[in-house]
């Protein structure tokens, strides 16, 4: 593989891994008001906010841990593709029930609030990051030519 493509999958891989431990820390530091966030979508069972403010930041880390760790990239990619998509796929919805929410992302207890149509095109560039780095690290797994018979 190209120095390039070596220095986009890596960049790809580290970005990612940063923003989810990050996301993740921020949200299993404060569970009570991820769970707060998480009911303002108005979409799960009360109970099941809990659930998933107590599960969803340390998936999240660790994801990012193995990112960072360039371990299990592609099961962790697919792991935070697949929950990537869902949360668009909320913030869908919620733009077309026209509700102004704060997504919960980064920071559940700010003032300062990420709109989901910001949150949805954020979203959208942390998806091709990880698309991004799943075909690189294919890539980067395949033998170079001329390598198969040595």
């Amino acid at each position: 593989m190209s120095l390039l493509l070596t220095v986009v999958y890596h960049l790809s891989r580290l970005t990612l891994a940063g923003v989810f431990l990050y996301a993740g820390y921020i949200k299993a530091d404060d569970p009570v008001a991820f769970a707060g966030q998480v009911a303002n979508y108005q979409i799960l069972p009360y109970a099941w906010n809990f659930l998933v403010a107590a599960t969803l930041p340390y998936l999240e880390v660790m994801c990012g841990v193995l990112l960072l760790l360039n371990k299990r990239v592609r099961p962790a990619l697919l792991v935070l593709f697949v929950l990537n998509l869902i949360f668009m796929l909320l913030l869908s919805y919620t733009i077309a029930r026209g509700l102004d929410i704060d997504c919960g992302c980064f920071n559940p207890d700010s003032e300062s609030k990420t709109s989901p149509l910001m949150a949805l095109w954020r979203d959208a560039g942390l998806l091709l990051l990880m698309i991004s780095a799943w075909l690189l690290r294919y890539r980067q797994s395949l033998p170079e030519e001329g390598d198969a018979g040595e």
